[in-house]
């Protein structure tokens, strides 16, 4: 359950979020936070569960103790949602409507990373009825279509709900002035996701390593595949000296941070190889900056729409053209692209479309 979906709805509905105590791969939990109790937190009343208490008996006590009408989960390989679900096969009747959202992990360049792992859980689990009877939850066409052709179902299973962007989109970075932010050093350029394969890093470093201009590349983002990143850094010793790379980890701003984050930038270049929304698009995109990113994701058509490019990724040589086109725009054009930018992706987000597909995702499992 992101907090922009919190945000959006807390006014019809009360949020229960049960979560881990840190952050994926951390040996510590988040400081200064209650554990294993109730506590107001944003919008939403958060439970922070440390490792030695998320066996599938404390998990059903968590079900079955907390008043609810809906379970959403959030995640279709995480131990939690399959504990939930195989409490509910053995419980059935302590159990309210179920909705299960994927977020991206039907698309092929995850479903490739341990293939063979992830194609036995999901044969065992639709052998077992597993996931019989839940609402699936997709964020586009492009996400039900990646559900049906991975569980072998219907579609009147999958209900699309859009993503919300972040709360309050105009007042979001109303400070930001639409200045170049290259200094003529080298154009500015950033990738912001998870260093995992099916991200592609490595594919904009290779394409990277065909740009001809000067480029400042800036990397942020949790290293989890080690081997992976070992590759990625022996592609960065091969760059040519027009292009400098800089790994500034991970970070976790808050109150529109990664905006302002984006907002030093002249292009999110990133070239994913599956995303069933990114968020992280629509916040680049918030800040003004343009985006260059594969047609794996949801958002296409952008160079209509004034807000950058997405390509297929077999065309490498048009990722590398757009850069050295973008490399060579005055400093007016610079500033044009990113005012048209701004304007119409607070036009695109602020569609209420987006509330009344979310909303009726979750009153329809009301009268289930």
């Amino acid at each position: 359950m992101t907090v922009n979906t919190v945000d959006h709805l807390c006014d019809e509905f009360e949020f229960r979020i049960v979560t881990r105590d840190r952050d994926l791969g951390d040996d510590q939990p988040y400081p200064g936070i209650p554990l294993e109790q109730w506590q107001e937190v944003g919008n939403a009343m958060v439970y922070y569960l440390p490792p030695q208490s998320e066996t599938t008996g404390d998990i059903l006590r968590l079900i079955t103790e907390t008043p609810h009408h809906i379970l959403y989960l959030n995640s279709f390989f995480d131990p939690f949602t399959i504990k939930a679900l195989v409490n509910r096969r053995l419980h059935r009747a302590a159990f309210r409507p179920v909705v299960v959202a994927p977020w991206g992990e039907f698309s092929w360049a995850n479903l490739k990373q341990k293939y063979l792992k992830k194609f036995l859980f999901i044969h065992v689990a639709r052998l077992v009825g597993l996931y019989n009877n839940v609402t699936w939850r997709a964020s586009s066409e492009f996400e039900k279509s990646d559900i049906m052709r991975g569980m072998k179902i219907k579609s009147d299973a999958i209900q699309i709900a859009d993503d919300f962007p972040l709360k309050k989109i105009p007042d979001i970075a109303p400070d930001l002035n639409f200045k170049p932010s290259t200094d003529r050093e080298g154009l500015r350029l950033v990738f912001f996701a998870r260093i995992s394969r099916e991200k592609n890093l490595d594919y904009a470093l290779r394409v990277l390593r065909k740009v001809k201009a000067r480029v400042i590349f800036d990397i942020y983002g949790t290293t989890e595949n080690e081997e992976y990143w070992q590759e990625c850094q022996e592609l960065i010793n091969q760059l040519p000296p027009n292009v400098t790379v800089t790994f500034l980890g991970s970070v976790r701003p808050t109150n529109g941070g990664i905006v302002h984050i984006f907002s030093k930038y002249d292009l999110f270049l990133y070239p994913t190889g599956g995303d069933a929304y990114a968020h992280v698009i629509s916040e680049c995109l918030i800040s003004g900056t343009p985006v260059l990113v594969s047609t794996e994701t949801p958002w296409r058509n952008l160079q209509a729409e004034g807000l950058g490019w997405d390509v297929d990724l077999v065309q490498m040589d048009s990722f590398v053209e757009i850069i050295e086109r973008l490399a060579v725009s005055s400093d007016d054009e610079l500033v044009r692209m990113r005012a048209t930018v701004r304007a119409s992706i607070v036009k695109r987000l602020s569609n209420p479309h987006v509330l009344e597909t979310n909303r009726q995702l979750f009153k329809g499992q009301l009268v289930r």
